[in-house]
């Protein structure tokens, strides 16, 4: 039987041109992440399924690629379930390696601690257009400061390495989960069922204000709560208004400090942006993790229309490892969708030096190729990238290909 030549479903071979893009933009990550004081870290893809499976990740818990147990230690004929079979799993994110990273080196770290980490993540997930089974995360992250520096940082980080690969229009939206919790229980939702309540209203820009009051009617709930809930989203506006009306109004069940924090963040960032954005306030914002703690964010994006990136604060997932909780803030760009993004407008990324091909008749003598060789290593010196090729019969077609790729000079060598 022949051996299959298409990847896995969900996993994908990546060309020359693409992966010409990827590293450009992987090197606009590290130069840009680097300029605002993050360090480049690295965790191994493997993770205990512990901590995979400890209720930090939301929905993609159930989309874990679990690892068996290997050698003696899998045994099949004994097992009686899962946990007896499986030790290990392919990471879903970067968060949680990055919780148990620091929980392990925090010693040797400084405080506060700003991480830049990349790498592939997998998720049994079905996939769509900028979404696979494997694709590259990027994270940065602010481990031990508890104020909202944090959040200003990473969100101008983020904004700034959108306009370098030339994003415009772009808008962050921001909440905090406090508000989320506040306006619920303002609203007189019992405790216990805001994360349903939360679940149907991440669906509002599918299903609209009566969809979202359809589905919380169908789960049981008061009509007086839904009614005061879905009346304050009609008089919040997405502006600084916006933030001080929720301070106001839930005066009674929100702590001010958080509604004034909300507001600094938002003024900051668009008194000091350098990018072509714009910030707003959206109290429907959500967010599907569990572990956020406080301001959540997310950048939308009209060209791929949805989220290409969002982050947020999560203080109380390293305390996990430790016993005791850390300030965490985290913003992770879509990398795949931004490469994607990139690859549809046709981005040409910007030549650092010229590309010259030295094309060399077939059965070049040793004696004449030597001085060829030594002629382009004296180029490369200079900046010049060299692409040296034996000359074909159908030498139009192999310029018109080299020139696809950029190439914009070509010498031509023959045995004479």
């Amino acid at each position: 039987m022949a051996l299959k030549k298409k990847p896995v479903t969900g996993m994908k071979d990546i060309l020359p041109k693409e992966m010409e893009i990827r590293n450009y933009v992987m090197n606009m990550i590290r130069e840009t992440y680097g300029k605002f004081g993050f360090s480049a870290i690295e965790t191994p893809c493997v993770e205990h399924i512990e901590n995979l499976s400890s209720k930090q990740g939301g929905e993609n818990e159930k989309l874990i690629f679990k690892i068996l147990k290997r050698g003696e230690k899998l045994k099949l004929d004994t097992a009686e379930c899962e946990a007896d079979l499986v030790d290990s799993g392919l990471r879903y994110d970067l968060t949680v390696p990055l919780s148990r990273y620091y929980s392990n080196n925090s010693g040797q770290l400084p405080a506060p601690f700003k991480a830049l980490q990349m790498g592939n993540v997998w998720r049994a997930d079905r996939p769509q257009r900028g979404r696979f089974r494997q694709f590259m995360q990027c994270d940065i992250d602010i481990l031990g400061e508890p104020t909202y520096l944090a959040e200003i940082e990473l969100v101008m980080a983020t904004t700034t390495l959108l306009g370098k690969l030339d994003f415009h229009n772009f808008t962050i939206r921001i909440n905090d989960r406090k508000i989320l919790k506040a306006m619920a229980q303002y609203s007189g939702f019992p405790e216990e069922s805001f994360d349903t309540v939360f679940i149907i209203l991440d669906k509002m820009d599918k299903i609209g204000l009566e969809g979202v009051a359809e589905e919380l009617e169908k789960e049981g709930f008061k009509k007086d709560s839904i009614d005061t809930y879905l009346g304050m989203f009609k008089e919040i506006t997405s502006d600084i208004e916006g933030v001080r009306y929720c301070r106001e109004k839930l005066k009674d069940v929100l702590d001010p400090k958080v509604a004034e924090d909300l507001e600094t963040i938002i003024t900051a960032v668009d008194s000091v942006k350098n990018a072509d954005f714009k910030i707003s306030f959206d109290p429907t914002l959500v967010r599907g993790m569990s572990y956020y703690t406080g301001p959540i964010f997310e950048i939308a994006m009209d060209e791929f229309g949805g989220s290409v990136g969002g982050g947020g604060r999560y203080d109380e997932m390293i305390g996990k490892f430790t016993g005791q909780n850390t300030s965490a803030c985290g913003f992770s760009i879509g990398f795949e969708r931004i490469v994607m993004l990139l690859l549809e407008r046709g981005y040409e990324i910007p030549e650092n030096g010229a590309k010259k091909a030295y094309l060399i008749e077939k059965n070049m003598p040793a004696d004449k190729l030597l001085p060829i060789l030594k002629q382009a290593e004296e180029e490369r010196k200079n900046g010049v990238q060299v692409n040296i090729s034996i000359m074909k019969k159908n030498k139009k077609f192999q310029k018109e290909q080299m020139t696809a790729e950029g190439y914009t000079e070509f010498v031509e060598f023959f045995n004479r």
